[in-house]
């Protein structure tokens, strides 16, 4: 039995949705139409693909598998036909980078980038899954890693440097001693590369017993939790610039030892570089890299 391509895009309309309603409303539909488009493609491929969770939908394994295999092609599909009927007369820059980097350091620049490029369209992915660029419709990515991928383009963002913070009412500015952080709850970020461990050995610092751990597996959550006094946190200043700057988080050490590295990467394939909306937004990433380079020796925080 074939299966027709209709059926195929409103079962990737529910499944981004989560909702036959939306679906529906998204496509122009009514509710039935497209739950006969699903049933018709299940019949066809012999397997179910949605279930119910109470009166919620959810995508039975069969259909979480369907789904991450056509997501990137229908999308292209779908921008292709759009661009063909003319509802873009812009071009679309499609940005990855980490959600803590898009939320933490990007989303606030990104007014600089829009109003010098009016057009230019951007769709920012905020995602840690690194872009397989054969397959993914990415025009760019801003990489979180220790770099040298073969094949890619990779220059380093700018070098960080990593610093306990905590709310200023857990612990006042300058107001502990690297050997009393043990004492406290110490919040982590699992993927971070620069973790505990390596700090309080480059203090010289050996906790008596296992510290008490707060864990996040995304930066931007545990800058937050530090931010509400829960702990404290071992971040990037790259990360903390807008909470340190806001006065929402400080050192509570006089003197910490700091490690630096570079942790963000722009990354791409080098033909990219030959399109314009590229060369425009490394280019100006560029420039907001130093423009913040600046900004942090001049504040000394």
């Amino acid at each position: 039995m074939s299966v027709p391509l209709r059926a195929i895009t409103v079962f990737h309309a529910v499944a981004r949705s989560g909702s036959i309603t939306r679906a529906a409303e998204d496509l122009g539909v009514t509710p039935s139409a497209v739950s006969q488009q699903v049933q018709s493609l299940e019949l066809a491929l012999g397997t179910a693909l949605i279930g119910k969770a109470g009166r919620a939908i959810v995508l039975t394994e069969a259909g979480e598998r369907y789904f991450e295999m056509i997501g990137a092609e229908i999308d292209r599909i779908m921008e292709a036909t759009e661009r063909i009927q003319g509802f873009r007369s812009v071009t679309t820059l499609t940005v990855r980078a980490t959600p803590s980097l898009s939320t933490k350091w990007l989303l606030p620049r990104l007014a600089g980038f829009i109003t010098a490029h009016p057009d230019i369209e951007l769709r920012l992915d905020g995602t840690n899954e690194p872009t397989a660029f054969q397959k993914e419709s990415v025009d760019v990515e801003i990489r979180h890693g220790t770099g040298g991928w073969p094949g890619l383009f990779a220059e380093g963002l700018v070098e960080e440097s990593f610093r306990p913070v905590c709310a200023p009412s857990l612990a006042a500015p300058g107001s502990l001693a690297a050997e009393d952080l043990p004492r406290h709850l110490l919040i982590h970020s699992v993927k971070s590369q620069v973790q505990w461990a390596h700090w309080f050995k480059l203090a010289g610092i050996v906790p008596a017993s296992r510290w008490r751990r707060l864990l996040f597996d995304r930066t931007h959550m545990a800058i937050d939790a530090a931010a509400r006094g829960l702990g404290i946190a071992l971040e990037s200043d790259l990360m903390l610039w807008g909470d340190l700057r806001a006065g929402r988080l400080a050192c509570p050490l006089a003197a910490p030892p700091r490690i630096t590295l570079v942790t963000q990467w722009v990354t791409c394939p080098p033909d990219h570089l030959r399109h314009r909306k590229v060369r425009a937004f490394v280019d100006w990433i560029r420039r907001e890299r130093d423009a913040w380079t600046a900004e942090r020796a001049a504040a000394n925080l």
